[in-house]
């Protein structure tokens, strides 16, 4: 599709709470692989607090956007700041330190194989070269508790592990350096439905009470709607449209249309519904906890 054939974006919703700079921002960006583009001016912004999801079709670029946002890849041109810096023009150890402050959670878990779980949780800690064991042993336990993986598994291999135990696991070692932003590459992708709910639940607990902001890639639409605060489509190069889930089915697009609208957005869309729910019962419960003056 040409440049000027392209549709420009059709929503653009910001959170409605007032969340200061975004913690990501992508400006004006470009990806080229030879001669095929990608990303075509894309631009999106994502803020503190949120779980942000990426959807979009086959080969609209969605991990490779999260791996620009990692520095794992280079964009062809623009800008991806995280943290307010350029990630593009951070030196090796500058990067490192950004590294620091932001956890990964790979498709398929990405645990070293010859490593035991406790080893795989303890290595980013011990990378950084400024901790005693004894201070590693406790923190690698503790992640494995905030998991709801027991200590018992602490000596496994990962080949002895079930999917939802490497999935449980790899989140642990993202979360070893307590960062304030998380990636996650189709968290429940490989889940049987019950190992899917439960980890989807576990996210949604720890964004909470550890204050992250979650960057997700899925295509899961149970996923995709119990945990997102905002949605941004990929489509035609860049990113059609962000904003509430709500706001994004009712953009008049036909990939939209397909990928949220058929039988299994419909079935999805009841989890949207109960999660909605939910927060109102939850804020309703926290109006009535307010002390009356």
């Amino acid at each position: 599709m040409g440049e000027t054939s392209r549709r420009p974006q059709q929503l653009n919703r910001k959170p409605e709470e007032d969340v200061g700079p975004p913690v990501v921002e992508i400006r004006n960006l470009w990806t080229k692989f030879g001669k095929t583009v990608v990303h075509q001016d894309l631009n999106l912004e994502i803020y503190a607090g949120e779980i942000l999801s990426i959807v979009g079709g086959s080969g609209t670029g969605k991990t490779v956007l999260l791996r620009q946002m990692l520095g794992l890849e280079t964009p062809t041109r623009g800008c991806v700041r995280v943290f307010g810096e350029d990630i593009s023009e951070a030196g090796p150890e500058q990067l490192q330190r950004m590294r620091n402050h932001w956890g990964m959670l790979f498709q398929q878990g990405a645990l070293y194989s010859a490593l035991t779980v406790f080893d795989n949780i303890a290595l980013p800690m011990r990378e950084l070269r400024a901790l005693p064991e004894d201070v590693i042993r406790d923190a690698v336990l503790l992640k494995m508790d905030m998991v709801g993986l027991g200590a018992e598994h602490a000596n496994k291999m990962p080949a002895d592990l079930s999917g939802g135990m490497t999935k449980r696991a790899a989140l642990a070692r993202a979360l070893a350096l307590e960062p304030r932003l998380l990636f996650l590459d189709e968290p429940t992708a490989g889940l049987d439905p019950d190992a899917s709910d439960a980890f989807v639940t576990l996210i949604h607990a720890l964004h909470r009470e550890l204050k992250l902001t979650v960057v997700m890639v899925t295509h899961d639409l149970d996923t995709l709607f119990a945990l997102s605060s905002r949605i941004a489509v990929l489509a035609e190069k860049h990113v059609l449209a962000v904003g509430p889930s709500r706001d994004v089915l009712r953009v008049n697009h036909p990939f939209i249309k397909q990928f949220f609208l058929g039988g299994r957005g419909t079935r999805a869309l009841e989890v949207l519904d109960e999660r909605d729910e939910e927060r109102d019962e939850d804020r309703d419960d926290a109006e009535e906890e307010e002390p009356k003056e």
